[in-house]
């Protein structure tokens, strides 16, 4: 279930192992992404895509308009 969290809650959550997910195209990852964070555009959230990530660890997921 997806919610909002603040930057204390994002760093907590890193720092407990979650996976950081970038959703916005390439090209814009390739501008400005936070460090860790890898690239799934949202238009490939689905199988075979998001096999990269691993299933016991949470996943936070943002956009750069959304920080």
């Amino acid at each position: 279930m997806a919610k909002d969290i603040g930057v204390p809650r994002l760093r907590d959550l890193l720092a407990a192992g979650a996976q950081l997910v970038e959703v916005l195209p390439p090209k814009e990852y390739a501008q400005a992404h936070l460090p860790g964070a890898i690239n799934l555009p949202l238009g490939s959230l689905r199988e075979p895509h998001v096999s990269v990530l691993e299933r016991d660890r949470p996943v936070i997921v943002y956009c750069w308009d959304s920080l």
